[in-house]
């Protein structure tokens, strides 16, 4: 079970945490406060087992259940900066995984829809503890290619898993001047992922963005029991 206190020693390590992510994206030239005590704010070890929780302030991906993982601090860092969150915004996140980043674009002030397809990791949401904490997630079980129509159209979208293509539902459901920010899978290389920034613009029309490569599980269809 997680451990949800917060202890001096876990906000000592989350702040030299917090301190390295600020020199990895200065060197890229990024400078975002506001992203960074975002995720100074919302504590990681709660969402890791507590035989793991000082494992949590490493700068790495860790496994979840079914065959997931907990996004690496870094990702979760340069992913949130290229989304531009503003208070009040509608984002729709394909793969709610641990539930990590859903509360980090919750603590931004986001209206954060978020779709798991995995329904081992659905289930959890239902009992996870920060759910009073951040009342602004709402948690969907479902396929993530199909996004959610019913509460569309939203102002951001982000994907959290490696994309084979740009889903052409969820690109429906972004609003004019939307962006998406998502892993789209490296044709030169399978184990990689370009992240790329897309721009709906009038008449349909498209901005894309290429940034940085990195490693994600597989987006995939459908919803897995």
């Amino acid at each position: 079970m997680p451990n949800f206190e917060d202890s001096y020693l876990h906000k000592g390590l989350r702040k030299k945490l917090i301190d390295l992510l600020r020199k990895k994206l200065k060197s890229l030239e990024i400078e975002d406060d506001k992203v960074l005590q975002a995720m100074y704010n919302v504590p990681r070890h709660f969402f890791f087992d507590s035989a793991l929780a000082d494992l949590a302030y490493e700068d790495r991906a860790f496994k979840i259940d079914a065959d997931q993982t907990i996004s690496q601090p870094y990702t979760v860092a340069f992913q949130t900066h290229l989304l531009d969150v503003q208070k009040n915004e509608k984002i729709l996140e394909i793969g709610t995984g641990s539930t990590y980043q859903s509360c980090v674009l919750a603590c931004l002030g986001a209206k954060v829809y978020t779709i798991e397809r995995q329904k081992a990791l659905f289930d959890k949401t239902k009992d996870f503890p920060l759910k009073q904490s951040y009342p602004s997630i709402k948690f969907f079980y479902g396929d993530g290619f199909k996004g959610l129509a019913t509460f569309a159209p939203f102002d951001k979208i982000l994907i959290t898993a490696a994309a084979p293509m740009i889903p052409p539902m969820l690109w429906d459901q972004l609003k004019i001047n939307g962006l998406m920010v998502l892993p789209l899978n490296d044709l030169n290389n399978e184990k990689n992922q370009i992240m790329i920034r897309l721009t709906k613009l009038k008449n349909e029309e498209m901005k894309k963005e290429i940034f940085d490569k990195f490693s994600f599980v597989p987006m995939l269809a459908g919803k897995a029991k």
